[in-house]
């Protein structure tokens, strides 16, 4: 059998994108180096978190995903507070100024992982898991696929295989990569306070920390800082740590009580100067990884699934190859621009607020009080933010404007 595409990476792009694949009427594979997952622990909060944006919550929704996740395991906020170290400047956004009903919702990725790979076995799509790529190579209108255990054949191999990306590899398909020397600690702690349905972030000199609202008094938080402090932090017996959160954050949410286990990875930016090879497309972060300080990079990546899938139904529609380069131009021309343009913009705010000259400070904190003031900046922020400006995909249109 040759499949119509063959996606490596069972991930949440990975899977989104089979699904919406698998949804538009092709024959889809899954291949995923990971053994099959365990229902996930409700006893805790995990560690790592994603920011949902309306936009991905609404392709979630098409694919039936949404319904059932449970909403005791994630929380959505209509509110985002942002502040700077080094001054009083700040912003506050608020959804329904700009005609949003939230802003993202928070949710754990095992959570979002599990109920994607309920629906995948649901659907016709075959997984191959724990699999891994080894070698393609192109014999006439298909590729053959060869994986540790077998061999594949497919009109389209689809790397939804993350930062150090496989497909992107075999491909030949060069990067641009920027290391920011820092990693990002995470970890979910509970606060005396609560957080009333707020997303907050203040830029430290060090870098950004992000107290993201989960269920109840927890916050998953995301601490970008230099590499020795991370490590430091990551060491750091709970109460001290606790102590630090608390100090960094200005007791935004009363005292820290107390911390789950905590992680540090790094950050870098790994931008791919093209997103095609012959009968080869990447999505997610094998296309673009980027710094997580506005948690764009997981929305980029389904934005990318559900245009892909567009790209190629419409292709089938017309009788045409779905895996000629030239047929994929569209896709590529769609999101490539779009997603350099993101991760310039996230490199920019790591360098404005990644100093401490005292002209910058300032300049950052006039730019916070004049932004909070202008509305029409903040609602186009938002719905920037939202994924629903723009180009965007069919599937990522509120339910009831879908065609």
């Amino acid at each position: 059998m040759i499949y119509d595409a063959v996606v490596i990476g069972g991930g949440l792009v990975g899977n989104i994108t089979a699904l919406s694949l698998a949804q538009a009427g092709f024959d889809v594979a899954s291949v995923e180096f990971r053994e099959p997952q365990s229902a996930p622990q409700r006893d805790h909060f995990a560690q790592r978190v994603s920011a949902i944006s309306p936009a991905s919550q609404n392709i979630l929704q098409a694919l039936d995903v949404w319904p059932r996740l449970d909403p005791s395991r994630y929380c959505a906020y209509a509110h985002m507070q942002v502040w700077d170290q080094g001054g009083r400047g700040e912003i506050h956004f608020d959804a329904g100024e700009a005609g949003l009903p939230v802003l993202g919702t928070i949710i754990e990725n095992r959570e979002l992982e599990w109920e994607l790979n309920q629906c995948l076995a649901q659907q016709r799509i075959t997984q191959y898991r724990p699999a891994r790529l080894e070698q393609y190579r192109e014999v006439g209108d298909f590729l053959e696929i060869t994986l540790d255990q077998c061999q594949l054949q497919t009109r389209l191999l689809i790397g939804a295989d993350g930062t150090h990306s496989r497909v992107r590899e075999l491909a030949g398909i060069q990067v641009r990569e920027r290391d920011y020397q820092q990693r990002a600690v995470v970890a979910v702690v509970r606060c005396r306070d609560w957080h009333h349905n707020t997303a907050r972030q203040r830029f430290l000199n060090t870098g950004p920390l992000a107290f993201l609202p989960l269920p109840e008094n927890h916050n998953s938080i995301v601490w970008s800082t230099t590499v020795e402090h991370a490590e430091a932090l990551v060491e750091m017996e709970d109460g001290q740590f606790c102590g630090h959160l608390e100090a960094a954050f200005e007791s935004c949410l009363g005292p820290v009580l107390s911390v789950g286990p905590r992680a540090a990875f790094p950050l870098r930016q790994v931008l791919a100067q093209r997103y095609l090879a012959p009968r080869v497309a990447l999505v997610g972060d094998a296309a673009h990884t980027i710094h997580p300080l506005a948690g764009q990079g997981v929305n980029l990546g389904i934005l990318d699934a559900a245009a892909l899938a567009e790209v190629l139904q419409a292709l089938h529609t017309d009788g045409r190859d779905i895996g000629l380069m030239a047929n994929l131009r569209a896709y590529e021309r769609w999101r490539r621009g779009h997603n350099t343009l993101v991760a310039q913009a996230m490199s920019g705010f790591v360098n404005l607020f990644g100093t401490d000259s005292q002209p910058l400070r300032g300049l950052r904190n006039l730019g916070f009080d004049l932004s909070n003031k202008a509305l029409p900046v903040k609602r186009l922020f938002m719905h920037y933010a939202s994924g629903l400006s723009g180009h965007i995909p069919a599937l990522a249109l509120p339910h009831h404007d879908q065609h």
